[in-house]
């Protein structure tokens, strides 16, 4: 029996090399294994909790993400691409999930409270945003997903999905799927950003798009973080916590290569501009088949909203039943079957 898979991104920008290492690459793994039902969700709802007074930024990201995600490799013909806003059956679950969450089980959930100091609401912390883990549960359920890729990062919201399932059911009958997260491991989960003190992002600034032209990305390579004591060439240089090599972790498949190299780096005589030359070599041949891609998807909008409008529609079908079997185990579908 084929599998429910059910992941997304927050549109609030292009996507970059830390999205790709750790999930983008994966999914399309997945989806060519033929032995799932993916959904993939453009999150815009979701984006709104911390964006609500800049909506253009979301509207403008929802083409950007798309054409990211088919340039990688998600083919619409096997993997269910559509944007949250347009299943307004989630809105309804998510009304039905707060009554069986606390305001103190939010308040301790651990993803939350970071991403509340990281975007410094302080006091004023929107209520939307507040919630969202729910609303996270009702876009997991509303699928009935068994498996949900997410990063490290995100198992308190797999937990407390768990949690919100298994009180559902033990109130109103077995209706639906107790989700377990699908985490990825080693260096592909988090991957630094350019300055190497944290992990690649849009709002850092120190991230290398997926449609970075390729002087761009040369130019970006070169600025990478090394080892800050590798003054000479000849010195001995740090492989650990270099940014150059963790890079070359995720992207080099030529894996005695690289460990030879990392040799000869420690040991000293290899200078840093040519591993950062070599580490540009691989990310040019891995990005510039997305890159072509993504012009031709460019030139193509019309395409882009027709993938959005059929995947929207076929994930609203699937919702539409979920909330009528969760409504029917509430008992609140009154007039269900009268004659007036």
């Amino acid at each position: 029996m084929r599998k429910t898979i059910l992941t997304g991104d927050r549109p609030t920008g292009k996507l970059h090399l830390g999205h790709y290492t750790g999930s983008l690459r994966n999914r399309v793994a997945l989806q060519n294994q033929d032995k799932y039902n993916m959904f993939i969700m453009i999150a815009d709802q979701q984006a709104l909790t911390d964006n609500a007074k800049n909506p253009k930024k979301i509207i403008d990201s929802l083409l950007e993400v798309t054409m990211d995600y088919i340039s990688v490799g998600l083919d619409p013909a096997k993997t269910n691409l559509f944007i949250q806003s347009q299943i307004p059956e989630l809105a309804e679950l998510t009304v039905y999930y707060l009554n069986l969450v606390t305001v103190a089980r939010l308040q301790r959930n651990p993803t939350v409270k970071s991403e509340i100091q990281q975007k410094g609401f302080g006091e004023s912390i929107p209520a939307g945003f507040f919630v969202y883990p729910v609303s996270q549960v009702a876009d997991i359920t509303a699928f009935k997903a068994d498996l949900v890729p997410v990063g490290n990062d995100q198992k308190p919201m797999i937990e407390q999905a768990r949690e919100v399932v298994r009180s559902f059911n033990n109130i109103y009958g077995e209706v639906l799927v107790e989700p377990e997260g699908m985490y990825p491991e080693g260096i592909e989960g988090r991957l630094p950003g350019l300055d190497g003190k944290a992990k690649m992002s849009k709002s850092l600034g120190n991230a290398i798009y997926l449609s970075d032209e390729a002087d761009v990305v040369q130019k970006k390579v070169m600025s990478m973080f090394t080892d800050p004591n590798h003054i000479r060439v000849e010195d001995p240089g740090c492989v650990e916590n270099n940014a150059v090599f963790t890079y070359l972790d995720a992207f080099c498949k030529d894996k005695a290569a690289l460990e030879e190299m990392k040799a000869h780096y420690r040991r000293g005589g290899l200078g840093d501009v040519k591993v950062k030359r070599y580490l540009n070599d691989i990310l040019q041949a891995e990005l510039e088949p997305i890159r072509a891609r993504r012009k031709e998807l460019e030139k193509n909008k019309d395409y882009l909203y027709e993938v959005l409008r059929k995947g929207s529609d076929n994930a609203r079908a699937v919702a539409a039943q979920t909330l009528s079997e969760v409504r029917d185990a509430m008992g609140i579908e009154y007039f269900k079957g009268m004659k007036f």
